[in-house]
């Protein structure tokens, strides 16, 4: 069966710990045309702030994922679609290739492995929170980058490879050889997007653009047209 990431070309990630602008509505962002939601961000997550959004979210035809940071803010949901587990390639600290995960499946509530995928991260921004947060090594060339995601597809088995730029845009041709690596796996990019031509420009390297701060700084008129670039890419 095909993994339903493999249609998509738009991911909107929505952080729990913001807000959307001001006179805007999570309708709104779901009317944008994008193809999927994942809900995650890397500080400042909360159980109670993670079902705001799953609350606000769930009534609309778009599918929902929810992308944990720690193990202690994952929800088990029903009107989730499924979960996206991070799971750091380029990192130097252990635990967030696959300790976190080990303390995740001690929490009380039964896993739902079901609806559970991981995503092989490769994270590109060393300026950024989540290169921080992981301890991420990256000073990484195109052919790293290749090399991190043929191990993570061929050796792991991943269905996902994310390139993380995180709040600036990436290399292309860092993102390409990336993509071009891959022969099953779908590869997920994000990272500065915030117009229609960077939504181009990066949609011709990888699967499927994610934006993130767009939604939360400049609102679903704005995501709209990256929905655009991607989808035209």
């Amino acid at each position: 069966m095909t993994a339903p990431w493999a249609e998509w070309d738009h991911i909107v990630k929505i952080d729990p710990d913001k807000t959307l602008p001001e006179g805007e509505t999570y309708e709104d962002v779901l009317a944008t045309g994008t193809d999927a939601i994942e809900i995650g961000g890397t500080t400042g997550m909360t159980t109670d702030k993670m079902e705001r959004v799953i609350e606000a979210c769930a009534a609309h035809d778009v599918p929902l994922y929810l992308e944990p940071s720690a193990p202690e803010v994952a929800v088990n949901d029903e009107a989730l679609d499924g979960y996206l587990i991070p799971t750091v390639f380029n990192t130097e600290n252990p635990f967030w290739l696959a300790g976190a995960h080990k303390e995740w499946t001690r929490i009380e509530d039964e896993l739902p492995w079901d609806r559970i995928t991981t995503e092989a991260y490769i994270v590109m921004n060393p300026d950024s929170a989540v290169a921080t947060y992981t301890e991420a090594d990256c000073d990484l060339s195109a052919e790293d980058a290749a090399a991190y995601a043929t191990v993570a597809e061929r050796l792991f088995g991943q269905e996902i490879i994310y390139v993380e730029y995180s709040g600036t845009l990436g290399d292309p041709e860092i993102v390409g050889a990336a993509h071009d690596a891959l022969d099953e796996a779908t590869l997920f990019y994000g990272g500065g997007v915030h117009d229609y031509d960077s939504a181009y420009e990066l949609g011709q390297h990888t699967d499927v653009v994610v934006v993130g701060d767009l939604v939360h700084d400049e609102g679903a008129e704005a995501v709209a047209e990256t929905v655009r670039g991607a989808q035209d890419a």
